[in-house]
């Protein structure tokens, strides 16, 4: 089913039609720490919604399925995910859109990229682990941006802390206050069911082979649930009362507002929970609504149509060796085949080659609303972070890079490939999976790769190796830190040891690396006036 089952012809497409799509849609990114089960639940959400038959395991191993939104080569053989992915599919009367991030640290900058992209974040945490480092500076980032948080406790099958004790650290490390919608008849490791506060019903699970497909849910009124659960379902209700007597019960208003954070029980594995999730995810996640341009001002959904780029991604289909633009819709419709503005050159960019995407999988998408993530094929024009129009003029706002801590060398096994080296370099970098940054002085046989994390080297090196066929050696520098600075300093910076100043290739700007904090420092108090500014950190 594409975004336009329930639409109009496009011919006769009206401002109102995008307003009122829009409320259809929730967009909406999964982020966790690594090995929370972040991939699992997608699975999991899209089983429930019944777009597939079975979910598959997230394991490396030989004759196990991997998840529609872990498709790349790593992903399968590692069980991580280390790209985000797109799935749309229909829920009900609304549509999805649903953002995988990956939950590893190295890869923050494609996390960062995607909530940028988003209207409201689930956050899932380890029932065991609480709230670990990655999963705190995702709390930070949407916060910062204003996202809405739902939280879902995963794992409940396994053993782990208390409800109240997770409760407690959720306020107290993050902030927020957690107001849970439902609460775990069961302690981790022995799952019952849940306890619907809203209803004081007993929502009980039941496993199925490998938690491959859906779970069965029963419901029971709270005296049934007594009669069958006596010790468990006297513990839930006594603990619920507690969070009503404190005041943790769900308002919309202070979700919205940043101040609140509702709270699931489940276990992705095992398929319990996640129907709730999705119902939580049409009743209490916002809808789109009117975004900022760059100068601060919103776009009403109801103008003409813009969006903007959130992501670059090649590789998804070897048999063409395509690229894919990820834009994201912000307001009016999106007709395939319209002629619209690039903001950036104010040239015209067709879209005859649009795409709904499923993880991997695409098929031809006639129009898009608000809210909506659209695929444009073979945009070699189109760098992330760029607005795309039509009839009013609208630039959103950048989507900035994140200063690198790891710098390595590129240089070509094979010479004789020299032509596949460039135009895999070129790819990655437009894609953001690492920043290249040039010089006079080392050539563009030479040049220097930049990453937030180690990892997205084992990344590049994969992907010149496999996709590019053009080998790569990757030669480590002693680097540490990068600083943005000028040209007229960039003279004087050069001719300081442990120093060196390299152009990035995406924007022309000027990044002096330095060998650790010491040597910055040294070179701050020896030239006070230096223009040496801080790029966006990991972990704002």
């Amino acid at each position: 089913m594409t975004v336009a089952d329930r639409s109009v012809d496009a011919a006769g497409a009206a401002p109102a039609l995008a307003t009122d799509e829009a409320a259809r849609r929730r967009t909406f990114a999964v982020i966790s720490h690594p090995d929370a089960g972040k991939s699992t639940l997608t699975e999991a959400l899209a089983l429930h919604a019944r777009v597939i038959q079975e979910a598959g395991a997230i394991h490396g191993k030989a004759g196990r399925k991997s998840t529609v939104s872990d498709w790349m080569d790593m992903e399968k053989a590692r069980g991580i995910s280390i790209s985000s992915a797109a799935l749309q599919f229909p829920y009900g009367d609304s549509v999805i859109n649903l953002l995988d991030t990956p939950g590893h640290a190295d890869f923050s900058e494609d996390t960062y990229r995607v909530l940028a992209a988003v209207d409201c974040a689930v956050m899932l945490l380890d029932a065991a682990k609480g709230l670990e480092p990655q999963t705190m500076k995702l709390f930070d980032v949407c916060k910062h941006r204003g996202i809405p948080i739902i939280t879902v406790v995963n794992k409940w099958d396994r053993p782990g802390l208390e409800a109240l004790q997770l409760m407690d650290e959720i306020r107290d490390r993050t902030g927020l206050e957690p107001t849970p919608l439902t609460w775990p008849v069961g302690i981790a490791g022995d799952f019952k069911g849940v306890l619907d506060r809203a209803t004081g019903d007993f929502i009980r699970f039941t496993r199925t082979a490998g938690g491959a497909t859906i779970a069965p849910e029963e419901r029971l009124p709270a005296a049934a649930a007594l009669a069958q659960e006596p010790h468990y379902w006297q513990t839930a209700v006594e603990e619920s009362e507690l969070l009503t007597a404190m005041g943790q019960v769900h308002e919309q208003s202070t979700f919205l507002d940043g101040v609140t954070t509702p709270v699931l029980f489940g276990s992705a594995v095992l398929n319990f929970g996640v129907h709730q999730l999705l119902d939580v995810l049409l009743a209490l996640a916002p809808p789109p609504g009117p975004r900022p341009d760059v100068t601060g001002a919103p776009r009403p959904l109801d103008t003409p149509f813009s969006a903007f780029v959130f992501k670059i991604q090649a590789g998804m289909d070897s048999a063409h060796r395509d690229r894919l633009a990820y834009v994201r819709v912000c307001s009016g419709v999106f007709e395939r085949g319209t002629v619209v503005t690039h903001a950036a050159t104010g040239k015209p960019f067709a879209t005859k080659y649009a795409q709904q995407v499923f993880g991997r999988e695409r098929e031809t998408v006639d129009l898009a609303y608000p809210g909506d993530v659209v695929g444009l094929v073979n945009a070699s024009a189109l760098r992330v972070g760029d607005s795309l129009y039509v009839d009013e003029p609208v630039t959103f706002p950048p989507i900035p890079s994140f200063a690198p801590e790891h710098f390595a060398v590129a240089r070509a096994v094979d010479s004789g490939r020299y032509k596949q080296f460039r135009r895999g370099i070129e790819q990655l970098e437009q894609e953001g999976t690492v920043q290249v940054l040039r010089s006079d002085l080392r050539g563009d046989q030479a040049p220097v790769l930049a990453a937030v994390g180690p990892m997205q080297f084992e990344v590049a090196e994969h992907r010149m190796a496999g996709e590019f066929s053009a080998p790569v050696r990757l030669d480590r520098l002693e680097y540490t830190m990068a600083r943005l600075t000028d040209r007229e300093w960039a003279k004087v910076l050069d001719r300081e040891s442990g120093v060196e100043v390299l152009e990035r290739s995406s924007d022309g700007a000027l990044l002096a690396l330095f060998a650790g904090n010491w040597r910055l420092q040294r070179v701050l108090r020896d030239h006070p006036e230096c223009v040496l500014e801080p790029l966006v950190a990991a972990s704002s």
